[in-house]
């Protein structure tokens, strides 16, 4: 398995071991993540397990900017929605392969897993953010999702939208005050190194999509499809597990960085986040449903 480095994203391009009609097959798996990230690593452990078993195709680990390919996958931009992984679990087997895997493959793409990205949190190098005011006049990285935007925008932030690549740069001129993600991302990325501030607002959980072009998909061969959803779906329990782990051990290591941690008021963040969840209601048809769903399957 070779790994190189590709604008945005980083390109595994994993060469399997096939069946001889399907010998020298190569997977490109893209994603954002850094090496040692959560992205990179579950990329890899999928390409360990695939390669004990076929061949390949091009493949993808988008995240947050699902939302602007098919506009229900917003329901993941909604702060304070995902209670735990077990909710996750739920809401995945109710709402997203019965609802939102559907949307995404009339938009061309076909998701053959669901993986993570890891709860958000805020880092910035100005002060702690422990209510939704103290946000106000930060510039704010945000990943490409308009939800996002609109939630920090709600929050009083001054939200931007930048790839994953231009960030370190951005914080350690200060085009940026500072940014949002799971600690594998931040820890990875080291953000640690620019950022002063780490609060663990946990606002959104973001789930990873395995997704491959629809298209594309249709044309391989069916037992090719079949090991390679087979392969995508059992890596999961390895990435939550990987996820769970980092949770505490990551945090552990930003504070070892030096970074200072508070724990922010959340019920004030959860109640500035009223009128985000009331426009997607109004402006996705569906929306309001998926909501109500996912929230029912938390209790």
């Amino acid at each position: 398995m070779k790994i190189r480095h590709a604008l945005t994203a980083v390109i595994a391009a994993l060469t399997l071991a096939a069946t001889p009609a399907l010998a020298q097959l190569e997977i490109k798996f893209g994603h954002v993540g850094e090496p040692n990230s959560l992205f990179a690593n579950s990329a890899e452990e999928f390409a360990r397990r695939a390669n004990a078993k076929l061949g390949t195709i091009d493949m993808a680990l988008p995240s947050t900017v699902m939302s602007s390919e098919a506009d229900l996958f917003g329901v993941f931009e909604m702060p304070y929605l995902v209670k735990d992984r077990a909710h996750m679990r739920r809401i995945e087997s109710e709402v997203f392969w019965k609802t939102l895997a559907p949307a995404a493959e009339a938009k061309g793409l076909k998701v053959i897993a669901v993986w993570e990205n890891g709860y958000r949190h805020i880092t910035n190098s100005k002060r702690p953010i422990n209510t939704p005011a103290d946000l106000q006049g930060i510039k704010l990285r945000v990943p490409e999702g308009k939800w996002r935007v609109k939630m920090f925008q709600a929050y009083g932030a001054n939200p931007s939208p930048m790839k994953f690549s231009e960030v370190f740069t951005a914080l350690q001129t200060g085009v940026m005050d500072g940014q949002e993600n799971p600690f594998t991302q931040i820890f990875s990325a080291k953000f640690q190194e620019v950022q002063k501030f780490l609060s663990l607002t946990g606002h959104v959980y973001t789930p990873a999509y395995v997704t491959v072009g629809a298209k594309k998909w249709a044309s391989l061969p069916a037992d090719v499809r079949d090991t390679l959803e087979a392969v995508a779906k059992e890596t999961q329990s390895y990435v939550y597990g990987e996820a769970e782990k980092g949770d505490s051990e990551l945090l552990g290591k930003l504070r070892a960085a030096g970074m200072q941690v508070n724990t922010p008021n959340k019920d004030a963040f959860i109640a500035a986040s009223k009128p985000v969840y009331e426009e997607f209601a109004k402006e996705v048809k569906g929306a309001k449903e998926v909501i109500d769903l996912a929230i029912t399957l938390g209790k």
